[in-house]
């Protein structure tokens, strides 16, 4: 009997690429699983998990960053940045050139309405606006030599966050989680804490960019729940599981047909958080195993309500930070007033924002430093700029992004210290100047990571969060 008939036909060249398509991509793929990725770790492991931890280019300072956003911008000369000859020249003309302003409505010389007094054993000078942080004014590195590239608050706020002055662009908590991935399992590695108000620009403020959707911010309410679609619409456990498992089958068999696929893994990973998340959200959300010390030292227990709502999402920030949660943004509660932002009645909008926030920033650091926890957790206060030395009108302040403070505490930060200066107003830098990719440089370089090699190719080059810029300020690193 001829057996021809059984015989395969022999496959044209068209046929064959056709079908081995996927054959190639595997070989790459092995190829590809082979190299390093940007934390040392393999192409592999992110994949597998994109958050999983990963190993940092030398060895860093701190582990994790808390940024506390004061939306609007606090006023330096108010805060942190004494100025003597603004008491001198209270209600004259200003005696030097000033730049066109935001609303270009240039008043008088304004003196500050509170005073200055020396703290600790530094003896760096505090505003009475703020004497629960003042006590802690030996743990900080205050800088009062900031700049911005931008007046405008919203483009401010995504030049402060991106280092990019328009929307679009990955935030430094996206880009820290991408270089590291988090030590927490059952939470996102970048949180937001909204304590009652966004900030201009919105949530891209906090957003993935061009990187992975699985390093985008998350936005914890300050309600209960925090998170939206936290519980589960199936009547029960058994019958939710039942459904992960059917949906996690026909996602690996899509992954098996057409090989790896970026979208589709971040979403599997997404939805094996959630799961996990429906667990781990309210444990972190009760409070009830706290001491009546630990609520008192935040102001859980103070009557005024926004001290109260930022109080708990401080405590919260604590919690996050023992769970391994990499960056976590706090942003500040409304007082009634436009944020930091005081074009006018400076005296009431700002002691109220001081009030909200003094008392649980403060009791946020002295608990992480009695936990042994600041020590690896770097943490930064600031606005996206600062404000002007003359009056707006009668008793505001306008927008000044040329000369403003911040400070940043724990984490591998010299405490008790003073870098740069502005003029005698308060309104120019005069020395050491730094840029906000400087900030971004330092905070990347304290978690051990080289700026200049945390990468992301996009758009037919290496896009990094510092750009072209950036250098360490090591002059307040201990």
């Amino acid at each position: 009997m001829h057996c021809n008939r059984f015989l395969v036909p022999p496959l044209t060249r068209r046929q064959m690429l056709r079908q081995c398509a996927n054959g190639f991509g595997a070989v790459a793929l092995a190829a590809l699983l082979t190299e390093s990725g940007q934390g040392g770790e393999s192409v592999a492991s992110r994949t597998t998990d994109p958050l999983a931890p990963r190993a940092p280019h030398f060895k860093g300072r701190a582990k994790n960053i808390i940024f506390l956003f004061m939306d609007g911008g606090p006023s330096q000369v108010d805060t942190f940045d004494p100025k003597p000859r603004l008491a001198r020249e209270h209600g004259q003309p200003i005696k030097m050139k000033t730049p066109p302003t935001q609303f270009n409505n240039v008043g008088k010389v304004l003196q500050s309405p509170w005073k200055f007094r020396p703290h600790g054993q530094s003896g760096i000078p505090v505003s009475d606006l703020f004497p629960h942080v003042a006590t802690c004014v030996d743990d900080l590195a205050i800088v009062r030599s900031m700049v911005s590239n931008f007046s405008e608050h919203t483009n401010a706020n995504y030049f402060i966050h991106s280092g990019h002055g328009q929307q679009g662009r990955p935030s430094m908590g996206a880009w820290v989680t991408y270089g590291l991935g988090s030590e927490c399992n059952n939470l996102p590695g970048f949180i937001v804490l909204d304590s009652g108000q966004i900030p201009p620009g919105g949530l891209d403020c906090f957003n993935n960019g061009f990187l992975p959707a699985s390093y985008q911010g998350s936005l914890f309410q300050h309600g209960d729940p925090p998170v939206a679609d936290l519980r589960r619409s199936e009547a029960t456990a058994q019958l939710q599981e039942r459904k992960l498992k059917l949906l996690r089958k026909l996602d690996q068999g899509v992954l098996g047909r057409i090989g790896a696929d970026d979208k589709l893994e971040a979403a599997i990973s997404n939805y094996e958080l959630a799961f996990r998340m429906q667990t781990a959200v309210p444990a972190l959300m009760d409070l009830r195993g706290e001491t009546a010390a630990t609520r008192s030292l935040y102001g859980l227990d103070e009557k005024y309500p926004p001290t109260q709502i930022f109080a708990r999402q401080c405590l919260l920030t604590r919690r996050l930070v023992e769970r391994g949660v990499r960056f976590i943004e706090v942003l500040c509660p409304s007082v009634g007033a436009d944020r930091w932002d005081q074009h006018g009645n400076l005296r009431e909008g700002h002691a109220n924002n001081a009030r909200a926030v003094d008392k649980p920033i403060a009791g946020l650091l002295k608990d992480l430093k009695a936990r042994g926890l600041l020590e690896q957790t770097l943490v930064v206060w600031a606005g996206e700029f600062g404000r002007t030395p003359m009056a707006q009108g009668a008793d505001g302040r306008d927008h000044n992004p040329f000369g403003f403070s911040i400070w940043l505490a724990g984490g591998g930060i010299k405490g008790g210290t003073v870098y740069g200066a502005t003029d005698d107003y308060g309104y120019f830098v005069v020395e050491n100047k730094v840029e906000i990719y400087d900030l971004h440089a330092t905070m990347l370089h304290l978690l051990g990571i080289d700026h200049k090699r945390l990468t992301y190719r996009f758009g037919g080059r290496d896009m990094r969060l510092t750009d072209v810029h950036g250098e360490v300020v090591k002059p307040i690193l201990a």
